[in-house]
C-alpha cells in the first residue's frame, strides 16, 4: 500500500489521491511520468513533488520507516506496516497501578512476529534500550497516552520510533472500548488468560513482590506476552479493514498470523 500512497506530497490530499488511482495512476512511478501535464503546481513545486517521490523509492529501497512517518499523517500510518513489518516490533507494558508520575513499569513485552521478549522490573529491565532500538517501527494499544510516555519517564529512553497506535486505528474503524473488547469483537481468544485484565496485572506484581511467587510473575509475563503477540493480529485485521476501501483491497490483503504464533508458542523469552 506505501508505494501506492500519494498523501505524503505536498498538495495532495485523500480527494486528489482517489481521483488518481480511479484513473490507473497508482505507483510513485506512474505519478511521476504525468507530473507536468496532472499538476497545475507552479515548476517549483512540481519539482518538489518529484523530489518527494524519488527520495520514497529510496528510502524505501533502504527501508527506512522514519523518512515515511515524517510525511504521513498518523491516522494514515497503517499502510508502511507491510512494507516495514520486518523492522517493527508490538510493545506493551504492565504497571504497578498507581498511576500518574507514580506510576512504575514492572514488566514490558516486545514481539517482533517471531520472537518474544519480556524484561522485568529489578531483572533486566535495562536491557530494554538495546533490545527496542533495533526496530523503525513500533505498534501499540493506547501506547501514545500510556505505554510511551512511561517508558520515556521511567527509562529514560526516546522512544523515537515511527509508532502505529492501534486504539485510534481500530477505532476509525468502530471497534472501540479498549484492547480486550477489540479482541473479542475480532474473535481473538485468551484462553487460560480469558477474563484477566489490568487489575490482576497489578495484583500479581504484588504478590511476587511481597512473597517472592514465582508463579505470579510467570502468569503475569503470559498476560504481558499475550497484549504483544495479540496486536499482530489485531494489526493486520485492521490493515484489511482499511484498504476495504481502496481499489487494492484484493492485491494487498494480508494472512491473519497462524494461531499457533497468535498463542506465543512460537516465541521465546529473555528474562
Amino acid at each position: 500500500m506505501l508505494r501506492n500512497t500519494f498523501i505524503h506530497l505536498p498538495g495532495v490530499g485523500s480527494r486528489m489521491e482517489r481521483r488518481l488511482w480511479a484513473e490507473g495512476i497508482t505507483t510513485w512511478e506512474a505519478l511521476f511520468s504525468v507530473i507536468p501535464s496532472r499538476f497545475s503546481f507552479s515548476p517549483e513545486k512540481r519539482e518538489t513533488i518529484g523530489r518527494i517521490i524519488h527520495q520514497s523509492i529510496l528510502h524505501l529501497e533502504s527501508s527506512n520507516p522514519q523518512f515515511f512517518g515524517d510525511l504521513i499523517p498518523s491516522g494514515e500510518l497503517w499502510r508502511i506496516f507491510p512494507d516495514f513489518r520486518d523492522s517493527l516490533a508490538y510493545l506493551d507494558i504492565e504497571t504497578t497501578g498507581v498511576g500518574g508520575f507514580d506510576d512504575t513499569i514492572t514488566t514490558i513485552s516486545l514481539y517482533d512476529g517471531q520472537t518474544t521478549f519480556t524484561f522485568v522490573c529489578g531483572d533486566n529491565m535495562e536491557e530494554f534500550r538495546d533490545c527496542v532500538e533495533n526496530y523503525g517501527v513500533i505498534v501499540t494499544y493506547n501506547g501514545k497516552c500510556f505505554d510511551i510516555p512511561l517508558i520515556r519517564r521511567n527509562l529514560g529512553i526516546p522512544m523515537n520510533q515511527v509508532h502505529i497506535d492501534l486504539r485510534y486505528l481500530l477505532k476509525s474503524l468502530g471497534f472501540g472500548g479498549g484492547l480486550k473488547r477489540c479482541e473479542k469483537m475480532l474473535g481473538i481468544k485468551r484462553h487460560d488468560l480469558e477474563g484477566m485484565d489490568g487489575f490482576h496485572a497489578v495484583l500479581l506484581w504484588d504478590d511476587y513482590q511481597r512473597n517472592g511467587n514465582a508463579k505470579s510473575l510467570e502468569k503475569l509475563l503470559a498476560y504481558n506476552t499475550t497484549d504483544t503477540v495479540n496486536l499482530e493480529t489485531l494489526m493486520v485485521h485492521a490493515y484489511n479493514y482499511k484498504i476495504q476501501d481502496t481499489p487494492f483491497r484484493a492485491s494487498h490483503r494480508l494472512e491473519t498470523p497462524p494461531s499457533m504464533r497468535r498463542s506465543g508458542s512460537n516465541s521465546t523469552s529473555s528474562h
